[in-house]
């Protein structure tokens, strides 16, 4: 038995806190597949007159994720569309300048587990079918997003955030369990072990103002 259908989206927010969304896109088809890229940046120190360095540890450079968005106005998808419009609905909610804040604004994807907070790095537009009188009808957007965190929380998460200490977060507006999971382990995967340690019967339906217990990981057995 398959679940309902749900598509991919996009919220936008005028600020970093994520408190107040203004905009929304929603995928004319889910991805077939996303990539995901994690780097660790490493000063490598070499002592004079030895042959091998050792690799200190520069940063953590931010998450990417990348997906390939197909835009159909050829009736496929039941619905008729104009591509041209898509993809300005697309560029205008992700990348393009907003006039109040001066910037770009600030996304959250949402699909199945995967829940980021990031911006929008890059988009390549591809249109590979074409009107008599030359619009398009059909087109492919690579879209690469990068991971975005305020300065204050990523400091905390590096810092006094570590996986092995018990914390305690209170609920806020916005908040999800996997988000904050991510936000302590920087692993969205331990939600579920937050969820049975807080005996949360829907991990899904939190309640603002609740304080939350994360649990050192290793030990809850899920240590990787």
């Amino acid at each position: 038995m398959t679940g309902e259908l749900k598509k991919l989206k996009i919220e936008a927010y005028k600020e970093i806190t994520y408190d107040t969304q203004v905009d929304e896109f929603v995928v004319m088809f889910n991805p077939s597949t996303y990539s995901q890229k994690y780097e660790v940046e490493y000063k490598a120190e070499q002592g004079q007159g030895t042959t091998g360095s050792t690799q200190k540890l520069g940063k953590i450079k931010p998450q990417e994720y990348s997906f390939e968005f197909v835009f159909d106005g050829t009736g496929a998808s039941s619905e008729e569309v104009d591509v041209a419009d898509e993809i300005e609905w697309f560029l205008e909610t992700c990348g393009k300048i907003n006039s109040e804040t001066h910037r770009p604004l600030y996304l959250r994807i949402r699909w199945g587990h995967l829940l980021s907070d990031c911006v929008l790095k890059s988009a390549e537009v591809t249109y590979n079918l074409f009107k008599p009188d030359g619009f398009p009808l059909r087109a492919k957007v690579k879209a690469v997003f990068s991971e975005n965190i305020d300065d204050t929380l990523r400091t905390a998460e590096e810092g006094k955030n570590s996986p092995d200490l018990t914390h305690y977060r209170v609920v806020k507006e916005g908040d999800t369990l996997p988000l904050m999971t991510y936000r302590i382990y920087g692993d969205l995967s331990y939600y579920r072990d937050v969820a049975r340690v807080n005996k949360l019967a829907n991990f899904r339906e939190l309640e603002v103002g609740m304080t939350l217990q994360f649990p050192p990981i290793n030990q809850q057995g899920t240590n990787k």
